[in-house]
């Protein structure tokens, strides 16, 4: 292995350091609303949070000064649309938090301050003394206004752009063929953390996008572990890599108990079985999972029996909201109950010493003592983030 094999394998991506600026640069941070959150695909739910005709779940989006209804039709298609009234700009669901959720069997949504009522397909279908409107208004041309919505492997994604530059299928590419054969829906069992970050968006990206830090930051969670990232395939927006790591310690007590019952940590690198042709595509016995980065602030893990994201929305320059979902089979026994436990709070413990490091290195960044920083090969993920990102800004 040579010391620079992915700059050998990637060497348009250069070697140069990053400017540190822009993760602190306002105007930077509008930029990036206007060219790349506004107009590219965002992932904002899974459509089994929608079950049944009528269901619906309202997103806060901040970013856009905006909130997007997804809504499932009678004919179980999911629509997007933004929260607003036709008539007086009214919200048509009352947010309670960043998310909301609701159901209406009739697939009619009212609002609540004159009560317009539109169908799931976003069609106003009741305006109150409707007669007393003049002639110029016409319910076809005042329906919700609508939001490019579409489903992959389970996904919800939607794009606030009014003309998408690309389908969802197009947008995702590889990536979409790498997972699209993945199981998502077997894993149901989920545990949910959010929290608001005092830091930039990327370096809340860039903290999660390397393995040259497993060793230090989570010696503690993982002892023992010597992680590198391998099969790394880096594409026209996203890149993924193969996490791999190799336990010089044996696992404590309780973590080798946890292994028998169920595959539910992702240290347990026994069980690999089951996984799609295109991943860990080097059939590596020390896999722990794929990390990838979907342009252009979603990671998604995924290995046998377990998988888990991590988005993260911008809120400001120096603000950032993370989303992390850990899933899980559905345990079937106590024994397994309890394993999966063990196994979540470890996780949780990770992004804990994760997310930890982002609000200091925004400070410091601040301070532009430091103008610029140097990357190692090993931190092929986070330059290929800035190389995509400057083309981006640059469109």
């Amino acid at each position: 292995m040579t010391t620079h094999r992915w700059a050998e394998a990637y060497p348009e991506l250069g070697t140069e350091p990053i400017d540190l600026s822009s993760c602190v640069d306002d105007d930077v941070f509008q930029r990036e609303i206007d060219k790349v959150f506004t107009k590219t695909w965002l992932m904002v739910g899974r459509e089994e949070e929608l079950p049944k005709p009528g269901d619906y779940k309202v997103r806060r989006l901040a970013f856009a000064d905006t909130s997007a209804i997804m809504i499932r039709g009678k004919d179980d298609k999911i629509r997007a649309f933004h929260n607003i009234c036709s008539h007086r700009g009214n919200k048509i669901v009352v947010e309670r938090g960043v998310e909301t959720y609701g159901g209406r069997r009739s697939g009619i949504l009212s609002c609540r301050f004159h009560g317009w009522g539109f169908d799931s397909t976003g069609g106003l279908v009741h305006v109150p003394a409707e007669k007393k409107f003049y002639d110029c208004f016409d319910r076809t041309e005042n329906g919700l206004a609508p939001i490019h919505c579409d489903v992959w492997a389970g996904f919800v994604f939607i794009n606030l752009a009014e003309k998408p530059a690309e389908t969802l299928k197009e947008f995702l590419a590889e990536i979409g063929d790498i997972f699209g054969e993945f199981p998502f829906n077997a894993m149901p069992k989920r545990f949910a953390y959010s929290t608001e970050l005092n830091c930039n968006w990327k370096i809340a990206v860039d903290a999660f996008a390397e393995a040259y830090h497993v060793d230090t930051i989570h010696g503690g969670t993982f002892p023992g572990a010597k992680s590198s990232f391998e099969d790394v395939r880096l594409f026209d927006k996203h890149r993924i890599a193969a996490l791999c790591a190799d336990f010089t310690l044996p696992p404590t007590p309780a973590a080798a108990l946890s292994q028998k019952f169920i595959k539910a940590s992702v240290t347990d690198t026994k069980k690999q079985t089951g996984l799609p042709k295109l991943m860990n595509p080097g059939r590596r016995n020390n896999f722990i999972n794929e990390l990838s980065v979907i342009f252009p602030s979603l990671l998604m893990h995924v290995t046998t029996d377990i998988w888990f994201t991590h988005q993260f929305w911008p809120v400001s320059t120096d603000k950032t909201r993370w989303e992390g979902y850990y899933y899980l089979k559905e345990p079937k026994t106590h024994s397994e109950k309890w394993a999966i436990e063990h196994a979540q709070i470890l996780q949780r413990n990770a992004w804990l010493e994760d997310t930890a490091t982002m609000e200091a290195t925004h400070q410091a960044i601040r301070s532009k003592a430091k103008r610029q920083f140097h990357l190692q090969d090993e931190e092929v993920l986070v330059r290929h983030g800035y190389t995509v990102l400057e083309k981006f800004l640059k469109s």
